[in-house]
């Protein structure tokens, strides 16, 4: 008869100590040790045991390399963000907020492969079979074939998947999961780490895409051991406000396709529908050109984005105070000492607010001369002509570096009908845009002096 030992086992990083300790040996994290049972039989078994025959040493120039196969999804968005579509053997983890929309828009998914005629399997933890189908009615999708089990262990679920053999299959969610061969409650460190190595076996070995979908934590990191994030291939996070019709599906890493690429999506009645036209959803649509916005063009991923950067500068007290909401605060700060350094526009007494419309969020540099053009028309209380876009890095010194692939974004911003752009020097095309003037400069003062002629930056001026 198997014996069982006492234990302890870290709830930071899954650690395992014979004795209690105050702080783990493993992460020196303190406090984190809580006490489990294993019996001998389990400290003994081969847990890790391959699922595949034990690969050969080979040279490099001898393995035959192929072109990954994708199979669409049914939504062009959620394939941007795939890199095409789905991968064989692909694993890939999906966190997001509670009730965005992450187990509307797999079930979508898997509806669309089903009718394409490959093999499906959802996997609900939280959620009973009733409850699911009551969703795929409210969906829409009719005399869906798509196979559902409601199932948190994992053994069984790995019976399930052997025996059904799915292209692809959903676990909804990885939190929910567990396996016998561990004394620890289901979504802890320990449990949630082992079963998604066990689930990410399975998934190389039988070429089967499986989908884990994972709660986050209150700061929006995936909840769990950060190790999940480097064993799967592709992780995918939901953002926008559940308040808002709109999401943004984010992918931060991915084996088989660009990495922060994004897919729009309009949550509707139907569930979750792409975007086609993005950069309308996040340009408010002024009568009038007003005091303190300015357009910018974002790539995120692939996708050249325009994006309207809306500034607010107010008469502040003795401490002003600087807010920014889907931009970097830090470089706001750093941009208002150089604004008043190398343009001598000063803000010391101002309070100043910046806002990204439309709750995206840009971490790239590119934004920071449309956000200082921004808070000097804010401040002069002047708009800005219609029809304007600015991109461009600002440095320290006052330079405007270039931003990466500028001719895509020039080129978005003429399509969609705006006529005069300020750029970088470097970024300034080599023959002329159709129905876009477009204004070089290498410093911001260069910039500001455009801005204060607006009547010749009104009109088109010279092609630079």
């Amino acid at each position: 008869m198997a014996k069982d030992k006492t234990i302890y086992t870290c709830n930071a990083c899954g650690g395992i100590s014979p004795k209690w300790l105050g702080k783990c040996p493993h992460c020196d994290a303190w406090n984190t040790l809580i006490e489990s049972l294993a019996s001998d039989e389990q400290a003994t078994r081969n847990r890790f045991a391959s699922l595949a025959p034990t690969a050969q040493v080979q040279v490099l120039s001898d393995i035959e390399a192929s072109d990954v196969q994708r199979s669409p999804t049914g939504q062009e968005e959620l394939d941007r963000v795939l890199g095409g579509g789905i991968v064989q053997g692909a694993v890939v983890l999906m966190g997001g907020d509670p009730g965005i929309g992450k187990s509307t828009l797999l079930l979508q998914a898997l509806d669309a492969l089903q009718r394409a005629g490959k093999r499906t399997l959802y996997v609900t933890g939280e959620e009973s079979g009733a409850q699911v189908a009551l969703r795929s009615r409210r969906l829409g999708l009719e005399r869906s074939q798509v196979k559902v089990l409601a199932e948190i262990q994992l053994e069984k679920i790995v019976g399930a998947l052997q025996a059904n053999q799915p292209d692809i299959a959903v676990i909804d969610s990885i939190q929910t999961v567990y396996s016998e061969q561990l004394t620890s409650a289901p979504g802890s460190v320990a449990q949630v780490r082992e079963c998604a190595a066990h689930l990410t076996r399975v998934a190389k070995a039988s070429d089967t895409c499986i989908v884990l979908v994972g709660h986050v934590t209150k700061e929006g990191a995936l909840a769990g051991p950060r190790v999940l994030e480097h064993m799967v291939d592709t992780v995918l996070y939901f953002e926008g406000d559940t308040h808002s019709q709109f999401r943004l599906v984010r992918a931060v890493k991915n084996r088989f396709g660009a990495v922060n690429e994004i897919g729009v999506f309009a949550m509707t009645e139907r569930g979750l529908k792409g975007v086609s036209n993005p950069s309308a959803i996040f340009l408010s649509q002024h009568a009038e050109p007003v005091p303190g916005s300015c357009v910018m063009v974002t790539l995120e991923g692939t996708r050249p984005m325009l994006v309207e950067i809306q500034a607010l500068v107010d008469s502040g007290g003795p401490s002003p105070r600087r807010l920014s909401v889907g931009l970097d605060r830090d470089r706001l700060a750093m941009l208002l000492a150089v604004l008043h350094r190398h343009a001598g526009v000063a803000c010391l007494d101002q309070d100043v607010f910046v806002n990204a419309v439309g709750g995206v969020r840009i971490s790239e540099p590119a934004a920071d001369l449309a956000v200082m053009l921004a808070i000097t028309s804010s401040l002069r209380g002047k708009p800005l002509p219609k029809g304007l876009i600015a991109f461009g890095e600002v440095g320290l010194a006052g330079e405007v570096r270039p931003a990466p692939r500028g001719q895509e974004r020039l080129k978005e911003a003429a399509k969609l009908g705006f006529r005069v752009a300020i750029v970088p020097k470097a970024n300034a095309p080599k023959k002329p845009i159709a129905g876009l003037t477009v204004h070089a400069v290498e410093r911001i003062e260069q910039a500001m002096a455009l801005v204060r002629d607006g009547d010749a930056l009104a009109l088109g001026g010279a092609q630079a």
